[in-house]
């Protein structure tokens, strides 16, 4: 058997759109610091924003056999719970494949930045992460439907 990218040259292009969720836990301190906006690298939530829709667009780079597709609009989302951040994020576009690749990067890629963001107050005296861990990374909901009856 052969690695080869699915050809996708007859199928029709078509509304596609997907959503994706994921989260991270970390220490209650840490979600604190984050909710006073007193963490050294800036804004977590922002720069996940951020990456997120940088993940999204920069999926066919990560993912071998992923097509480069042109996204029309990548929306990201982060909440703070108590030990728990969330995201959550939406792509659509106009395409002959589906966009959940692209919407699970764009949720992976802010969940790590978080990670990279917070690591300093995350991790123990000799350098380990007992408590952050990035978890429950799903697609929610695909959309797939001519353009002309596009779902908001």
């Amino acid at each position: 058997m052969s690695i080869k990218m699915v050809n996708i040259h007859r199928k029709p292009v078509v509304y596609r759109q997907a959503v994706a969720a994921g989260e991270i836990r970390l220490r209650p301190q840490t979600v604190e610091r984050i909710r006073r906006g007193n963490v050294e690298k800036g804004d977590p939530k922002q720069i996940a924003i951020i990456a997120g829709i940088q993940g999204a667009k920069m999926t066919p780079r990560l993912l071998p056999l992923c097509h480069p597709l042109g996204l029309e609009s990548v929306e990201v989302d982060v909440k703070l719970k108590d030990s728990v951040i969330e995201v959550q994020a939406k792509v659509v576009a106009e395409a002959k494949t589906g966009v959940e690749m692209e919407a699970l990067t764009a949720v992976s890629a802010a969940l790590l930045t978080v990670w990279d963001v917070v690591k300093m107050y995350e991790k123990t005296p000799d350098g380990q992460y007992p408590h952050t861990q990035i978890s429950n990374i799903r697609v929610l909901r695909k959309v797939k439907h001519e353009p002309s009856s596009r779902e908001a």
